[in-house]
C-alpha cells in the first residue's frame, strides 16, 4: 500500500480517538502531538506538519460539532479534512484529446510511467501513439518499444538521429490523427542548460497542453526544489510521483509538491505497468485512514472487466444472494485482471485493520489454486456445488492435481462467501449504501435479476 506506515499512524491516532470516553482538550492536545509524530516520520515537511495540527487544535476547540453528530465524530471529521487540505493541489489530467511531453530526471522513472499513461487513457477509449525522443540513453527507445507492444499502443522513433525536436515534429505528422500523444524526453543527472535548451525545443515544435515532471518520491523533500526549477525551466503543468510503495519519504514528496503549489496527477504505486493511480486528494487519504475508496474500486473494474458486466454481476450477487462457483470464480478472475490482493483489499473500508494478520502471497496463490479446481468441475458441479460430495471431490482433486483437502477448503469459502452474500442481501439499508458507493446504480433495475 502507498505509504504504509503513515496509514498506520494515522489509523492508530483515529483509533485512540473511536476509544476515548471523552473529548477534551487533554485528549486533543495528545491527538496532535502522535499526528506531528506521524507526520513527521513520514518525512512530511515540518511547516505544513503545524500547519496540520494547529488546524486540527483550533477547529476542535472552537468548532461545534454539527447536530446529531458527536464531538468524536467531529473530531474524526476534522483530522481527514485537514489532511486533504495538506495534499490537495487541483484537478488530475483530463479525459480529452491532447500531447504530452514527458520530463525530468535520469533514473525517475519517466520512460516506465510514460507506458502506464499510455495504457490509461487507451483503457480511456482515446487512441495513443508515442513519440521516442530520448536521443541519449541508450536502448530508451527499445525499452519504450517494449513497452508499447504491452498495452498495444504504437511507439514512434529514429535510430542513430540526435536531434530531438526534428523526431518530435516528425513524429507528430506520423501520429496526427491520434487523439493522445505521449513524448518521452532525455533526462540527465542533473538540470543542465543543454537539457534545458532541449526541452524547450521541444516544446515548441510538439506545442503540448500537459507538461508533466516524473519525480521518484524517494527523493522526499527535495522534490520540491526540483520541480521548482524544471518549471522554471519550462513551465512544468503537473507533477508524477513514482515508487509511492516502496518509501518513507513519499510524505515528503507529496508536502513538497504541496507547498511549492505543484499539481500532483498521477502516483506510481508499484512496477506492474497497471500500477498508475490518479491523484485525488479526498481519495488518497480515506485510504490512508482506512475507509477504503469505493470509487477506484469500480473504476478498476469498468477499466479491466467491462462496466456492463462489473455492474451486473455486482448488482446480482448483492440483490439476489444467488451466488454459486461460476460467480466464484468470476471474482477470482477479476480479481487477477485488477491487480495485487493487497491493493485490492486497501480499496475496501475497513481491511486495512487487517493488513497484518493477511498473507497475501498465499492468498494470491490460493486463488489460482482455488481457479484451477474450478476448472476440473464439471457445468452442473459449478452451478450447483451442493452435488459435490465424497466421490465428485476426489475426481475433482485428481483433475486438478491437488489433494482432497483442497477442494474442501474450496468448498468451504464458496459456502462461506455465500452466506454472507445472502445475509447483506437481505439488509436493505446496507444495499443502498454501498449501491450509492458503487456509482448509484437503481435498485429497481437491479431487482429484475432476481
Amino acid at each position: 500500500m502507498v505509504l504504509e506506515g503513515l496509514g498506520k499512524s494515522l489509523r492508530n491516532v483515529l483509533g485512540r480517538v473511536g476509544h476515548a470516553t471523552t473529548v477534551d482538550d487533554e485528549l486533543i492536545n495528545d491527538i496532535c502531538k502522535d499526528l506531528q509524530r506521524a507526520l513527521l516520520e513520514a518525512d512530511v515537511n515540518v511547516k505544513l506538519v503545524l500547519e496540520v495540527t494547529n488546524g486540527v487544535k483550533n477547529r476542535a476547540k472552537n468548532e461545534p460539532p454539527p447536530a446529531g453528530k458527536s464531538m468524536k465524530q467531529h473530531l474524526t471529521k476534522i483530522i481527514y479534512e485537514e489532511l486533504v487540505k495538506l495534499v490537495d493541489n487541483g484537478e488530475g489530467l483530463q479525459l480529452k484529446p491532447q500531447t504530452i511531453m514527458m520530463v525530468g530526471l535520469y533514473g525517475q522513472g519517466k520512460t516506465t510511467t510514460t507506458g502506464k499513461l499510455a495504457l490509461y487513457f487507451s483503457k480511456k477509449g482515446f487512441s495513443v501513439g508515442l513519440i521516442g525522443a530520448d536521443v541519449y540513453r541508450p536502448a530508451a527507445l527499445d525499452q519504450l518499444k517494449q513497452l508499447g507492444a504491452k498495452v498495444n499502443v504504437d511507439v514512434y522513433g529514429e535510430p542513430g538521429e540526435t536531434d530531438a525536436a526534428k523526431i518530435v515534429q516528425n513524429g507528430m505528422q506520423h501520429f496526427k490523427d491520434k487523439k493522445i500523444i505521449i513524448i518521452d524526453t532525455s533526462g540527465r543527472h542533473a538540470l543542465e542548460d543543454d537539457l534545458i535548451q532541449e526541452i524547450k525545443d521541444i516544446a515548441a515544435v510538439a506545442k503540448p497542453e500537459e507538461r508533466i515532471l516524473v519525480l521518484d518520491s524517494q527523493v522526499g523533500q527535495q522534490a520540491g526544489p526540483q520541480a521548482e526549477a524544471f518549471h522554471n525551466a519550462v513551465g512544468v503543468t503537473g507533477v508524477i510521483l513514482t515508487k509511492m510503495d516502496g518509501t518513507a519519504k513519499g510524505g515528503g514528496a507529496i508536502s513538497a509538491m504541496a507547498k511549492t503549489k505543484a499539481r500532483i496527477v498521477f502516483i506510481g504505486t508499484g512496477e506492474h505497468i497497471r500500477d498508475l493511480e490518479p491523484f485525488d486528494a479526498n481519495r488518497f487519504i480515506s485510504r490512508l485512514l482506512g475507509m477504503g475508496d469505493m470509487s477506484a474500486l469500480v473504476e478498476m473494474a469498468k477499466d479491466e472487466i467491462g462496466e456492463d458486466e462489473a455492474m451486473e454481476k455486482v448488482g446480482k450477487a448483492i440483490m439476489t444472494g444467488k451466488f454459486n462457483l461460476n460467480d466464484m470464480y468470476y471474482q477470482m478472475a477479476a480479481v487477477g485482471k485488477m491487480g495485487t490482493l493487497q491493493k485490492l483489499m486497501s480499496m475496501l473500508p475497513g481491511m486495512s485493520s487487517m493488513e497484518d494478520k493477511i498473507d497475501y502471497e498465499a492468498s494470491q496463490k490460493k486463488i489460482a489454486v482455488f481457479r484451477t479446481i474450478m476448472d476440473s468441475m464439471t457445468a452442473e458441479e459449478k452451478e450447483d456445488p451442493s452435488i459435490i460430495k465424497a466421490k465428485r471431490i476426489e475426481r475433482i482433486a485428481s483433475g486438478a492435481g491437488v489433494s482432497s483437502h483442497d477442494v474442501r477448503e474450496l468448498l468451504k469459502q464458496y459456502n462461506s462467501t455465500k452466506k454472507t452474500m445472502q445475509s447483506f442481501g437481505k439488509d436493505r439499508k446496507m444495499r443502498k449504501a454501498m449501491l450509492k458507493q458503487l456509482g448509484g446504480v437503481d435498485l429497481d433495475s437491479l431487482n429484475n435479476l432476481q
